[in-house]
């Protein structure tokens, strides 16, 4: 095995190409010459001998050898970035770097605030903010501490229960003006905003007694912050946490009917315990989390 194959640098160079699908793009993205990422992809196809890439109209394609490496790049690179927040700071100090994954709603409409916090109480506090509704994997170190709307199940994760988010149907003042519906089966009478083509979503507002309704939604997206952004819009009536409602003073629909709770869990890898910027964020959005949903 040659040495270009071992250095971490040249498989960076290979996954920013998988990803942005261009030199110019992965150069840009790592901060290198382009001259330098076509060296680093050279040396690899050398190391490897074979072609990685193969050149189209719609920019550098994978070969079926580079797409049996991604895993693997992959995997480094979630070490590589592991390492990094190790080695930002020494674990009995209060400043580096912690990495924090949520949903699209909770990372962009909750949790902000409530990290602005930790930042002021502890300045040398850096925070990588993932927000995606894949849950990334706290065993294998994707991330260091994790808000989730179900129980992780890891066995090597430290989880506490915050709270519930208690979710009904809302709308703005000004589309309810028009008109409010009395019952579910005058529900479907209304523009209404619901998911798309997420399968578990819909069988569990089926389940709620929405499926009939749902089924001739006007607004239909499975992204949570478009939903919300088409709701608060007055674009129809749509599903939303109690929490978030009032914030943005929405008007409940059907109370009596449609209510449930979404459990909301904050978690962390058993063996982080001992490194206090990671506890540090752990407890404070415990905190920050268990008074915002009382």
């Amino acid at each position: 095995m040659n040495a270009p194959q071992l250095q971490w640098e040249t498989q960076r160079v290979f996954l920013a190409v998988l990803r942005t699908g261009s030199l110019s793009a992965a150069a840009r993205a790592l901060g290198i010459a382009q001259a330098t990422a076509r060296r680093r992809i050279d040396a690899l196809e050398h190391s490897v001998g074979t072609s990685l890439f193969v050149r189209s109209p719609a920019g550098l394609m994978p070969t079926d050898t580079a797409r049996d490496l991604v895993a693997h790049a992959e995997s480094m690179a979630l070490a590589a970035e592991a390492f990094a927040r190790a080695a930002s700071a020494q674990a009995s100090e209060a400043g580096g770097t912690v990495r924090v994954t949520a949903s699209q709603l909770l990372g962009v409409e909750v949790l902000p605030p409530m990290l602005r916090a930790l930042r002021e109480a502890s300045p040398g506090l850096a925070l990588e903010l993932s927000v995606s509704n894949r849950m990334e994997d706290l065993a294998l170190q994707e991330a260091d501490v994790a808000v989730r709307i179900r129980r992780p199940t890891e066995a090597t994760v430290v989880t506490r229960h915050v709270g519930d988010l208690r979710v009904g149907l809302y709308a703005t003042e000004a589309l309810l003006a028009k008109g409010t519906p009395r019952s579910l089966d005058d529900l479907g009478r209304y523009p209404l905003i619901g998911p798309d083509r997420n399968l578990t979503e819909l069988t569990f507002l089926g389940q709620q007694g929405l499926a009939c309704s749902l089924a001739s939604s006007v607004v239909r997206t499975d992204c949570h912050l478009a939903q919300f952004a088409a709701l608060r819009a007055g674009l129809g009536i749509g599903v939303c946490a109690n929490q978030l409602a009032r914030q943005h003073g929405l008007v409940q629909v059907l109370p009596g009917e449609v209510a449930f709770r979404v459990d909301i869990w904050v978690a962390m890898h058993h063996d982080l315990r001992r490194v206090r910027r990671v506890v540090q964020v752990f407890d404070g959005l415990t905190r920050a989390l268990q008074q915002y949903l009382e």
